[in-house]
C-alpha cells in the first residue's frame, strides 16, 4: 500500500476518491462501497505517484537547470547538451540551445494528434487527467494511455538524437 506524506495532498486524494465513487458508484448496495471505496482510493493514490514520476521527469531536468532560485526563469531558455555540459550563454550556446529546441519541438510536432494533445495539456497547461479528459472529449484511461506513449516516444527520440532526461 502507497503512502502519501503530505497531509493536503492525501486529503485532495480522498476526496477525488470519494467524488469518484458517488459519480460512479452510487447506486450500488451500500454493503459493497467500502469495499469499492478502497479500490477506488488505492488506484487513485497509484495515478498520483505515476503523475508525479512523469511529470517529474519533464519538469525537474527543465527545472534543475535553473541557477537560482528566480521564479520568472525561463528552465527552456538552458538545457543539457549533448556531451553533458550546461548550453553557455555565449553564442554557441545560444545556437546550441535554438537547435534543441528546434529538436524538441520537431519530435512534439511528429506526435500523433492526440498525443500531442494530451501531452501538451497535461505537461505544458498543467491540467489534470480529468481536466484533458473534458477538453479531448474522451476517458481518463485514453488520456493516460496518450501522454504514455506520447512521453516513452518523446524520451526515445530525444535520447536518439543525443539529449539527456
Amino acid at each position: 500500500m502507497f503512502a502519501v506524506r503530505n497531509e493536503e495532498t492525501a486529503l485532495d486524494i480522498v476526496q477525488d476518491s470519494m467524488l469518484k465513487l458517488a459519480e460512479k458508484y452510487g447506486n450500488q448496495p451500500h454493503e459493497e462501497l467500502p469495499m469499492l471505496f478502497q479500490r477506488i482510493l488505492q488506484n487513485t493514490i497509484r495515478d498520483f505517484y505515476r503523475r508525479s514520476k512523469v511529470r517529474s521527469m519533464w519538469t525537474t531536468v527543465l527545472s534543475a537547470l535553473s541557477p537560482n532560485d528566480d521564479e520568472d526563469y525561463d528552465p527552456l531558455e538552458s538545457i543539457e547538451a549533448g556531451d553533458g555540459a550546461m548550453i553557455s550563454n555565449s553564442p554557441e550556446g545560444a545556437l546550441q540551445q535554438a537547435q534543441t529546441m528546434a529538436i524538441i519541438e520537431a519530435e512534439i510536432a511528429k506526435l500523433p494528434a492526440r498525443q500531442r494533445e494530451a501531452f501538451l495539456m497535461r505537461y505544458w497547461e498543467d491540467m489534470d487527467v480529468a481536466e484533458t479528459a473534458a477538453a479531448m472529449g474522451c476517458s481518463d484511461g485514453s488520456v493516460k494511455t496518450h501522454c504514455s506513449r506520447a512521453t516513452h516516444t518523446l524520451a526515445a527520440a530525444l535520447a536518439a538524437k543525443g539529449i539527456k532526461l
